[in-house]
This record gives C-alpha cells, sequence and structure tokens, in this order.
C-alpha cells in the first residue's frame, strides 16, 4: 500500500495529535490488508489443486467458506484505508473533527473510538446507513 502525502493546516507545525493517530491507524490497516492478501492467494492457490478436498475437515471450516471470509475481511479493510485517508485529507483542509451532516464538533471521544469519523453521534443515529 502506498502512503498519503498529508498537508498540514499549519505549514510550519509538524503532524498533530489526530494525525500521527490516523497515519498510525493507516499503517496498521495497510499491513493487514498485505497480511489478508497474502492468506486470500494462499486459499486461491490451495483449491486450484485438483486434489484438493474442500471438505478437508469435517469439523473446521471449508475452503469456500475461509475464502468468502477473508475476501468481505480485506473488503471492509479497503474501505476502512478509504476512510483513514479521506479523514488525512480532512486534516490537510482544517476540516477534521467537524461533522460532514451538522458542522458541530465531533465529540473527542468518539475520534479516540473511530478516528475517521465524518460524522457526530447525534447525526450519526439519524443517519445509520453511513458508515462512519
Amino acid at each position: 500500500m502506498g502512503s498519503v502525502n498529508v498537508i498540514h493546516s499549519d505549514p510550519n507545525s509538524g503532524p498533530n495529535q489526530s494525525e500521527i493517530s490516523l497515519i498510525a491507524e493507516r499503517e496498521r490497516t495497510a499491513t493487514l490488508i498485505e497480511s489478508l492478501s497474502a492468506s486470500l492467494a494462499a486459499v486461491i492457490e490451495s483449491t486450484a489443486d485438483a486434489a484438493s478436498d474442500d471438505e478437508h475437515d469435517p469439523e473446521g471450516t471449508t475452503l469456500a467458506v475461509e475464502r468468502g471470509q477473508l475476501v468481505a475481511q480485506l473488503e471492509r479493510s479497503r474501505v476502512r484505508l478509504d476512510e483513514i485517508d479521506a479523514a488525512l485529507e480532512r486534516v490537510g483542509r482544517g476540516a477534521y473533527g467537524r461533522c460532514e451532516t451538522c458542522g458541530e464538533v465531533i465529540d473527542p471521544e468518539r475520534l479516540e473510538v473511530l478516528p475517521a469519523a465524518r460524522q457526530c453521534v447525534r447525526c450519526a443515529a439519524r443517519n445509520p446507513s453511513r458508515r462512519w
């Protein structure tokens, strides 16, 4: 995964704590994507073997189920990476920490739990279809 160029709201200052947290979260997510991709490739490779027994362990999951779970985890991780990149862009514009719906400040505790949050708790509760 490539890194993001972050534009600081104040070019004379270094990154703030929110930005540092987002960058660290981005690195963790990118590492997870790489790991999931490698696991998925291994599962796909093992299913390419015609002699592969998909019901390898009656007590365990099948390779098809494992592949499906990895694909879903990989997709969620890619969406998360996109959201983190969008949050880093908001930091650069000076808009990070403001609700995109009502414009109010997002509670710092919410940002601590969901650093890429775009909405305050109140707006997120009214519009549950949005991810963040």
